[in-house]
C-alpha cells in the first residue's frame, strides 16, 4: 500500500494553559519543578484559580510533533480523545488548521477536554500540571486499521501510557503497523513517566515493539536506572534492532544505532524564553526528516532546528516558518 501518511501520533488530546511564575509559587503549591505531574479536577480548578494571567494554547506532547511535521511538509495524522466542549472543537480547529488529519469521534459526555497548567519560570523551565480529562477515553476502537496502515511511522507519547485503555490503543496500533510493513516509535516523555512504566517500556523495546525510541538524557538514566550517561547510553546501544534518539539539551543530541552513535550539535538561539515542547518539535524535524529521506544525522539536525524555534517563545507550537528555517540550515524539507 502507498503510504497516505509520513506520520500518525497518538497521544493526549490536551490544550495548554500557560502563565509565567516565580520559583516561590512552585515551592508553595508543591510542585516538582521541570516535571509533569497528573491532578485531579478540583486541583486544576485551585491551579487556574491562583497561577494568575493565562495563555491558552492547543497543546499536548504528541499533538505538538504532528503539527511541527505537518508544518515541515510531512504528512501527518493525529489519534487522541477530546469531549464535544469549548476547548474540544478548539483542539480539533488548531490540528486541522495546520493540516494534521484529526477526525477521531469526540466524547459527547464524560470528563471535559484535558487542560495542562505550565508554569514557565524565568529560566525558561517548565512544569506541568494536568488533568487528563477526557484523554483518558481514548480506547482501541478510536484506532482505525487503515488509517494506521496506511501510515509510515507511528508514534506514541509516553504520557499515553497512564490511561489504562489506552494502552490497548497503542499495542493495536503497533501490531497493524508492523503488519503493514512500517516503523513504530516512542517518546519517554518525562523521567517521572519513566519511573511508574519503566518495566513496561523496556518491554516494549525488547518484545519487538518498538523500531526508534526517542528520550532525553534524563529519561534514559531514570530506564536504565543509573545517574551516568555513559552507562545509560551503554545499555540502549545493547537493546538490539532499535534506533535511539537522544537529546541532551544545549549538548545536542545523539543517534544511536548498535555500536554506531552520531553526534549533531544544538541549533543557536538568541534567547531560551520557554522549554516546552522542545522534545516534541525535536521529534517532528527527526520524523519528518526521515519521511524525506534524510539520513539519521540530518534527520537530528533538523530536530534541532525545531526545538530551536519553539524554545524562543512561549507556547509548544511554532511560530516561525520552520521550512525557512531548515532551508537557512542547509536542510531540504
Amino acid at each position: 500500500m502507498t503510504a497516505s501518511l509520513d506520520l500518525l501520533v497518538l497521544g493526549n488530546a490536551i490544550v495548554d494553559v500557560m502563565a509565567r511564575t516565580d520559583e516561590a509559587f512552585l515551592v508553595r503549591e508543591g510542585v516538582h519543578k521541570g516535571a509533569m505531574q497528573l491532578i485531579d479536577e478540583a486541583r486544576a480548578e485551585h491551579l487556574f484559580g491562583v497561577m494568575g494571567p493565562a495563555t491558552v494554547i492547543s497543546g499536548g506532547s504528541g499533538a505538538n510533533t504532528a503539527v511541527g511535521a505537518a508544518l515541515l511538509g510531512a504528512r501527518a495524522g493525529f489519534v487522541g480523545k477530546v469531549r464535544d466542549d469549548e476547548l474540544g472543537r478548539l483542539f480539533a480547529h488548531d490540528l486541522n488548521a495546520t493540516g494534521v488529519r484529526f477526525d477521531v469521534a469526540p466524547a459527547g459526555e464524560g470528563p471535559a477536554t484535558a487542560r495542562c497548567f505550565i508554569l514557565v519560570t524565568p529560566d525558561g523551565e517548565r512544569t506541568m500540571n494536568t488533568y487528563l480529562g477526557a484523554c483518558q477515553g481514548l480506547s482501541a476502537s478510536d484506532v482505525d486499521e487503515e488509517t494506521v496502515r496506511s501510515a509510515r511511522h507511528v508514534y506514541l507519547e509516553g504520557y499515553l501510557w497512564d490511561p489504562p485503555a489506552a494502552k490497548e490503543a497503542f499495542r493495536k496500533a503497533a501490531k497493524i503497523a508492523h503488519g503493514a510493513g512500517n516503523k513504530v516509535a516512542l517518546t519517554l516523555s518525562d523521567a517521572f513517566c519513566v519511573d511508574r512504566y519503566r518495566d513496561e517500556f523496556l518491554g516494549l523495546i525488547r518484545d519487538g515493539s518498538l523500531d526508534i525510541l526517542f528520550a532525553n538524557i534524563h529519561e534514559l538514566k531514570s530506564l536504565y536506572q543509573t545517574a551516568d550517561a555513559d552507562t545509560a547510553l551503554a545499555a540502549l546501544r545493547a537493546e538490539k534492532g532499535l534506533l535511539g534518539v537522544v537529546t541532551r539539551s544545549e549538548d545536542g543530541a545523539l543517534v544511536v544505532s548498535g555500536d554506531e552513535t552520531k553526534s549533531v550539535p544544538a541549533s543557536p538561539v538568541r534567547e531560551v524564553v520557554d522549554t516546552t515542547g522542545a522534545g516534541d518539535l525535536f521529534a517532528a524535524g527527526f520524523l519528518a526528516g526521515l519521511a524525506r529521506g534524510l539520513d539519521h544525522a540530518d534527520c537530528a539536525r533538523l530536530g534541532a532546528v525545531a526545538a530551536a524555534e519553539i524554545i524562543s517563545h512561549l507556547g509548544a507550537r511554532p511560530q516561525g516558518d520552520l521550512k525557512a528555517l531548515a532551508a537557512q540550515a542547509g536542510l531540504k524539507v
